[in-house]
């Protein structure tokens, strides 16, 4: 074994692996930070890349780029309310929130540090019990699965801040997009409205870079106030604080970078996912939930945390039984094919010193994340000194050449138009627009996996608690449910006997 680790050493520090290493962090970060030009996007990118390099270095290529994405979607999060990618949705209001209130360093830190925190535990998790999670998560079926998905979308309802009725509204309103096209179990066109490139449903990354960008740039467009929504003061050395962070919050960075580490490794899950119930876990969980929605890092500490470690978590089904646990992995799987690295449990015993060097890219790229995401926040901030009638133009074009590259598609652009004034609207009536996104994300999921388990079940209800995993989280999601309610009919006997 040791001879082995030796030999992969040697792979990843040879002078080629560590350049295709620096550079593909610098392309990953840049990503990142544009919003509308997702980790997914930079991985798709780097495929036709790959095709010249030997198996380490171009999957080391991928696993630099996908890391330094996640964290750098924060940066435009925290400073323009823009996230960089739609894992760092969750938590934009929150960063941008601190940033307005003067606390943009530690925002900016709290993501790169935790980020950083995350991703180890995620790949150190990755090293040491790959087999036996990867093990768990095939033991879901669309039963488990049925109940996951409704545990995320029960999480949008915590993130609707004030009004619940407006999230449910929101929620719905993301639900019923995500039923558009025929991405259905029938197969049958549903809200198509005769349009062929609606048939395939509304695409994710048009509609996100729309909700979050573009409505943006038309409350700037529409705003007699020119000057740019930002703290004043000069974002300076953002490690500052951050060993406060860590010893006011432990239970925090553990919570988030585990449950980060178990969404990233179920298939299908994915950073976005684990970004979104980590944040409403926290808020839960929390001991200052009031603070939530008006720049409290808890909840960025959290869910930085969770994000980064899903990334590696997405591997384990990935390398281990050649499953991907997101969009990222499904890409990588293909490169894995081309380079002769066939995922499965044999991987490990064919390709011991691949394998190896894999998790020292990954262990690499996370420790390379602390300089280069401090540079890349320094270099970012340099975009606020660009008058907000230059800024905002050049935003605009981001996002159209973001929503156009995603399918070559024009349609799309329009998707991202509508979706913005969509979003401008709702905000301006006050609802919140993060339970909408995460309706589109996990409505389909819905959809598809209560049908599969109801035939399955041939119609009888109760299988959905039959399954011990099933239903365990059956539970939880009925008690998240009717837990609130019943103590709000005890505190109301309580104030009437009283």
């Amino acid at each position: 074994m040791f001879a082995n680790i030796y030999a992969a050493f040697g792979m990843v520090f040879d002078p080629y692996v560590l350049a295709v290493i620096l550079g593909s962090s610098i392309f990953g970060l840049f990503m990142g930070a544009v919003p509308g030009l997702s980790a997914t996007m930079a991985v798709a990118l780097l495929v036709p890349v790959t095709f010249f390099m030997p198996p380490v270095p171009a999957i080391a290529a991928m696993v630099s780029a996908t890391a330094m994405a996640i964290f750098s979607g924060d940066i435009p999060g925290c400073l323009l309310r823009i996230p960089g990618t739609p894992s760092s949705a969750a938590y934009t209001d929150e960063a941008y929130a601190m940033t307005m209130k003067g606390q943009g360093e530690i925002a900016l830190g709290a993501s790169l540090v935790f980020s950083v925190i995350g991703g180890l535990f995620g790949t150190f998790v990755l090293i040491l019990a790959a087999p036996a999670l990867a093990e768990l998560a095939l033991k879901f079926s669309s039963f488990e699965y049925f109940w996951l998905v409704l545990l995320g979308l029960t999480c949008a309802i915590f993130i609707a801040s004030d009004n619940p009725l407006k999230g449910f509204v929101s929620l719905f309103l993301g639900m019923f997009i995500a039923s558009i096209g025929m991405g259905n179990p029938a197969g049958a066109p549903r809200f198509t409205f005769d349009q062929p490139d609606l048939l395939g449903g509304v695409s994710l990354v048009p509609l996100m870079v729309g909700m979050f960008a573009m409505s943006e740039v038309l409350r700037f467009a529409v705003s007699r106030d020119f000057s740019m929504k930002v703290a004043e003061s000069r974002v300076g050395n953002v490690f500052k604080g951050m060993w406060g962070l860590m010893i006011k919050y432990p239970k925090s960075v553990l919570r988030g970078s585990v449950l980060g580490t178990l969404v990233g490794a179920l298939p299908g899950a994915g950073a976005d996912i684990a970004a979104w119930m980590s944040y409403a876990m926290s808020k839960k969980l929390s001991k200052e939930p009031e603070k939530f929605g008006t720049g409290h890092p808890e909840g960025i500490v959290e869910s930085g945390a969770a994000n980064n470690s899903a990334l590696a978590g997405a591997w384990i089904p990935a390398l281990v039984f050649g499953i991907p646990g997101d969009s990222i992995t499904a890409i990588v799987i293909g490169v894995l094919y081309m380079k002769n690295l066939n995922p499965g449990p044999m991987i490990f015993v064919e390709n011991p010193v691949s394998m190896y060097a894999i998790f020292i890219v990954f262990i690499l790229a996370n420790l390379l994340m602390l300089p280069l995401g401090f540079w890349c926040i320094k270099m970012a901030k340099r975009i606020l000194s660009i008058p907000r009638g230059i800024l905002m133009p050049l935003i605009l074009l981001f996002c159209i050449v973001g929503s156009y590259a995603t399918n070559n598609s024009v349609t799309d652009v329009g998707i991202m138009l509508v979706f913005g004034l969509l979003a401008y609207v709702m905000e301006e009536n006050g609802f919140p627009v993060a339970p909408a996104v995460l309706g589109v994300v996990l409505g389909g999921m819905l959809e598809e996996h209560f049908v599969t388990s109801m035939i399955k079940a041939d119609g009888q209800f109760l299988a959905f608690f039959e399954r011990p995993i099933a239903g365990t989280l059956g539970v939880i999601t009925l008690l998240l449910w009717l837990l609130p309610l019943a103590l709000k009919l005890v505190r109301r006997k309580t104030l009437a006997t009283a």
